[in-house]
C-alpha cells in the first residue's frame, strides 16, 4: 500500500489539483484491505461518534469518526500521503498569502493540534446505501486545519443517480481533494506576489469530465412567427413596455342635401 502511494505520479496529481481542485491517485488498496476497513463499520468500538448526514443537511447517508488509537491501516495511509500533500498545501498557502503552520512530520502536526485543544481524531468512514448522496459542505474541526484530504472508495460502485455504472477500475481508488476553505485560482496573475492575493476558488467534490460526446439534434422551426427577426431584437421588443397607440376614427362620407 505504501509503495503504491510512493509510485503515484505526483507531479501530474499536483497539476490536476491546481487546475481542477481534485486529482485521482489511482488504486491504492487491495480488495482484502478494502473489506477489512469496510467491516469495521459495524463495530462501534472503533469509532467515537456517528453522524446522520440528513440531520445536519450534509446529504443522505451516515459516517463515523474513527477513535484513537486508529487502525494500523488507516494510520499508515495518513503517514504515507502526508509527505506528498505537504508541498502542495504549502504552495497554496504561499499563493494565497496565508500562513503554513504544517511541519515536516505528521506526528508533530498532530501534537500541535492536540496542544491547541483539538485532541479528537478526524478520519471518517462513510456508508452510503441506495439513493444516498453527499452535499457540498464544509465540516471543520478547530482552527488548525490541513487543506487537503484523501477520499478512497472501498467497494465496487453500483448505479449512480444518473443510472450510469462507474467502471470497476475506480474501486479502491484515491483522490486528494480540497478539504476546506479555498484553493488558489488559475490564470496569468494567479501566482504573482502582489498586495492583493489571487482570488480563491471554492472547493468542489465533482471531478471534471474526461470524455466528450456531441449529440446531433434535428432542425426545428423557430418558435416566433417571424423567422427573419433576430432573437436579440425579438427579446428587446418583448421586454419594452407597451406604448399607447393613437386611434383614428373614420366616419362614412355622406352627400350634402
Amino acid at each position: 500500500m505504501v509503495d503504491r502511494v510512493h509510485a503515484a505520479d505526483w507531479p501530474a496529481i499536483e497539476t490536476e489539483l491546481n487546475s481542477y481542485g481534485c486529482g485521482p491517485v489511482g488504486r491504492i488498496l487491495t480488495s482484502q484491505q478494502c473489506r477489512q476497513i469496510s467491516r469495521m463499520y459495524d463495530h462501534a468500538d472503533h469509532f467515537r461518534s456517528t453522524i446522520d448526514m440528513a440531520r445536519y443537511r450534509f446529504g443522505s447517508g451516515q459516517y463515523r469518526y474513527f477513535d484513537y488509537p486508529l487502525p494500523d491501516l488507516v494510520s499508515e495511509l495518513r503517514h504515507a500521503f502526508y509527505p506528498y500533500l505537504l508541498p502542495i498545501a504549502r504552495d497554496w498557502a504561499e499563493k494565497l498569502h496565508k500562513p503554513a503552520p504544517w511541519p515536516d512530520d505528521l506526528d508533530e502536526w498532530l501534537a500541535m493540534c492536540h496542544a491547541a485543544g483539538q485532541p479528537r481524531s478526524t478520519p471518517i468512514l462513510l456508508r452510503y446505501r441506495e439513493n444516498d448522496w453527499n452535499a457540498l459542505h464544509r465540516d471543520l474541526y478547530g482552527d488548525l486545519v490541513f487543506p487537503l484530504q484523501v477520499v478512497i472508495g472501498l467497494d465496487r460502485p453500483g448505479l449512480g443517480p444518473h443510472r450510469r455504472r462507474v467502471p470497476a477500475a475506480r474501486t479502491a481508488a484515491a483522490g486528494p481533494v480540497p478539504g476546506h476553505r479555498d484553493r488558489p485560482g488559475t490564470g496569468p496573475r494567479a501566482g504573482l506576489h502582489h498586495p492583493r492575493p489571487p482570488r480563491p476558488v471554492r472547493p468542489r467534490l465533482v471531478d471534471r469530465a474526461r470524455t466528450t460526446r456531441r449529440e446531433h439534434r434535428p432542425f426545428r422551426r423557430p418558435a416566433h412567427p417571424r423567422p427573419g427577426l433576430s432573437r436579440r431584437r425579438l427579446t428587446s421588443g418583448l421586454c419594452r413596455a407597451p406604448q399607447s397607440v393613437p386611434t383614428r376614427v373614420t366616419t362614412p362620407r355622406t352627400n350634402a342635401a
